[in-house]
């Protein structure tokens, strides 16, 4: 029995070798196929940020972040060098302020301004009542009657002339009779003329009134010099007015304004007639207005040591308002500067960086110097040029791995 088992065994063992041998590998090898193999390294998932030798920060291609990620390349702007900044107030322009005042006095009948509201030149705004009406109606009347007695007249003398001389180259009268009669016509022309001229009076004197010829008991209406708003209105109906020198409705044209600022003293040089200067509003915050500089003051303030300078420039659609208030920067010339968003300066340990990328998924933390804030970024003076490609949104899943 036991030498039955020992050759069942050989038999075994000899089986195993052989198959060993025809697979073409030693049975040490087999044998150690079959003990478990040492658990592998653990490998980080391709999509996470990981911090290469280089010190560049790896992506994988496939990373979700790439597509929270906006890329852009660097663009240059125009940055002012040697630049001063004042402060600012806007100002209706002096040369398009109206004043509607009534000519005579009178009482006012009708207002029909609205504060605030929009006229045109010409428009009417006041009316009223008064007795210089009256007396200017009636002094046209009177002129126009004594310019047809005077016409009257110079037809008779016209005619007596002619009566005169024929008698005369008929020997029916002297010569004497000739000039008088000729003298006559002269003084009844001169008196047309003189009714003329006193007629042309009474009627111009109707017109700056108001007024229409011919016409009785008119009023007098007030009407805009120039086309604008209303900002001020001063008389009520039923009011009545005495003094012909006090505005009944102020107007202003807002179709161009000025900018008034007070310059230092030191900086005054960088200024000069025709520049144009850059407006910030606290109305409209990241909004830059351009003015252009139309006078420069003579004399220095001597309490302040500042100079006056204003500037004017359009305001189409009237967004801009008499006494807002601001910044006006003037600058001797710009340079080009290379521009970022605020959006993609990242901030680490009080360094301020960019990450620019190298490839497809490879980014380099790059610091940067930061020049003056314009337009919702800044200018950089150090660390970047025109063309480099950053990361403008999504910065914050780089930072991670810094």
């Amino acid at each position: 029995m036991q030498r039955k088992q020992t050759l069942t065994l050989s038999l075994a063992l000899a089986a195993g070798l052989l198959l060993a041998a025809s697979c073409g590998k030693p049975a040490s090898e087999s044998v150690a196929a079959k003990e478990p193999a040492a658990p592998a390294a653990p490998v980080e998932a391709p999509n996470s940020a990981q911090k290469a030798l280089t010190g560049e920060i790896v992506l994988g291609p496939a990373a979700p972040e790439l597509k929270q990620m906006i890329i852009e390349a660097v663009k240059s702007v125009p940055v002012a060098v040697d630049e001063v900044t004042a402060t600012a107030r806007i100002q209706a322009d002096p040369h398009k302020v109206g004043h509607a005042v009534v000519p005579v006095p009178g009482r006012i009948v009708r207002v029909m301004a609205k504060l605030g509201g929009s006229v045109v030149s010409g428009q009417a705004l006041v009316e009223m009542e008064s007795t210089a009406v009256a007396e200017a109606e009636s002094a046209y009347v009177q002129a126009e009657a004594s310019v047809r007695q005077a016409e009257i007249a110079l037809n008779k003398a016209e005619a007596d002339i002619a009566r005169i001389v024929d008698l005369f180259e008929h020997q029916a009268v002297a010569q004497k009779e000739v000039l008088a009669i000729k003298t006559t016509g002269a003084l009844t022309k001169t008196s047309l003329d003189q009714a003329r001229g006193v007629q042309d009076q009474a009627k111009r004197r109707m017109e700056l009134l108001g007024l229409k010829p011919g016409e009785f008991q008119q009023h007098i209406v007030v009407k805009a010099p120039l086309s604008g708003k209303v900002m001020e209105i001063n008389v009520v109906e039923g009011e009545f007015r005495n003094e012909i020198n006090t505005p009944l409705v102020t107007i202003n044209d807002l179709s161009r304004v000025w900018v008034e600022s007070e310059v230092p003293e030191s900086k005054i040089r960088l200024f000069r007639l025709g520049g144009v200067a850059q407006l910030e509003l606290i109305a409209y915050p990241n909004e830059i207005f351009r003015a252009k500089v139309t006078r420069i003051a003579d004399s220095v303030e001597s309490e302040t040591r500042t100079v006056k300078v204003d500037a004017e420039m359009e305001n189409t659609g009237g967004r801009l308002r008499p006494e807002m208030y601001g910044s006006l920067r003037y600058s001797a010339g710009e340079v080009l500067s290379p521009w970022i968003p605020e959006s993609a300066v990242v901030r680490l340990n009080g360094i301020e960086l960019v990450f620019v990328e190298q490839s497809a998924g490879r980014f380099r933390p790059v610091p940067v110097e930061l020049g003056k804030p314009q337009a919702n970024g800044y200018s950089v003076n150090k660390g970047l040029k025109e063309g480099d490609r950053v990361v403008t949104q999504g910065a914050v899943y780089l930072k991670a791995a810094l």
